[in-house]
């Protein structure tokens, strides 16, 4: 056991313990944690594959919790009208009474225990279980390769798209971008983050030459920024590059976009002249790729 496992192992056995995640009936609602949250989450009405995605719940598990909560006349479960191949959970207007008393417990369990510390000790806990949060959902992040013209995919690229134009002095226009089978595989590829069901991060790989492969469309949602998730991605793509054969990986940017720039360079792209005719970009790189060492001999 590394310190750094038995730490985080320790502050799981002390927390679980002080919010009552233990008891039976979770802050006295006379439902166990896990139920609790499902209801939570539920808020005024959300979709059960929804709900499976963003709590990374088994759907047996789910529907054992869902029809519990049925039974106590807390939510209704019923196809959804616009894809009768969907299932849609409702919360009753019991439900709806439990979980505002599921906020306010919880409010007043938290105030009890920022209440015994100074200002200065509740400003450095606020920090700590912020940086704590932001790490832990980085580490569990889920990385992988879908359809570029997929739905997942283009959630994410509108929301890249979206903040090109917030932050280009000029707007961003994207254009005609439909056409995205240059990043379909076998050639290419496209590689979408998600947390709690959720794009946070995307990016993809398309052939431009002979051995040689481009990222495009490298988006990390702000409130990701400093978790280390971009390098990630841009690892995943390299790694991507590689298997399709490419030795060299090129892109291009905005010099507005700072922390792009600070990355690409940390990652050894070295900046090279211009190699499109993409109006919005204004500075150019490339790395030649080399793939990882096979492990030696065990010993």
């Amino acid at each position: 056991m590394t310190s750094a496992t038995a730490t985080l192992r320790r502050f799981n056995r002390s927390y679980t313990q002080r919010i009552g995640a233990l008891d039976e009936s979770f802050l006295g609602l006379d439902l166990p944690l896990g139920t609790a949250r499902v209801l939570f989450e539920v808020g005024d009405g959300a979709g059960v594959q929804e709900l499976r995605a963003r709590l990374g719940l088994d759907s047996g598990y789910l529907s054992r919790v869902l029809r519990r909560l049925e039974e106590r006349g807390l939510v209704e479960v019923a196809p959804d009208p616009d894809d009768r191949r969907r299932r849609t959970v409702t919360p009753t207007a019991a439900g709806r009474r439990t979980r505002r008393t599921l906020d306010e417990r919880s409010e007043a369990l938290a105030a009890r225990l920022l209440a015994p510390l100074s200002d200065r000790q509740r400003d450095r806990l606020t920090e700590a279980l912020a940086t704590a949060d932001l790490l832990v959902r980085a580490a569990t992040v889920s990385l992988g390769t879908v359809d570029p013209a997929s739905a997942t995919a283009r959630a994410a690229t509108a929301q890249y798209f979206a903040e090109l134009d917030r932050r280009f002095p000029g707007g961003f226009d994207p254009g005609d971008t439909d056409d995205v089978s240059s990043m379909a595989a076998p050639a290419g590829a496209f590689v979408v983050a998600v947390s709690d069901g959720a794009p946070v991060a995307c990016g993809g790989v398309q052939p431009i030459g002979e051995g040689v492969g481009e990222v495009k469309r490298m988006w990390v949602d702000d409130a990701w920024r400093g978790a280390g998730l971009g390098s990630r991605l841009l690892r995943r793509l390299e790694d991507e590059a590689l298997r399709r054969g490419y030795g060299v990986v090129r892109l291009d940017t905005h010099r507005t976009l700072t922390e792009a720039l600070a990355m690409y360079a940390r990652a050894g792209y070295v900046e090279i002249d211009r190699y499109n005719d993409n109006p919005y970009a204004q500075a150019f790189f490339e790395k030649r790729l080399t793939a990882p060492a096979p492990a030696g001999p065990s010993r």
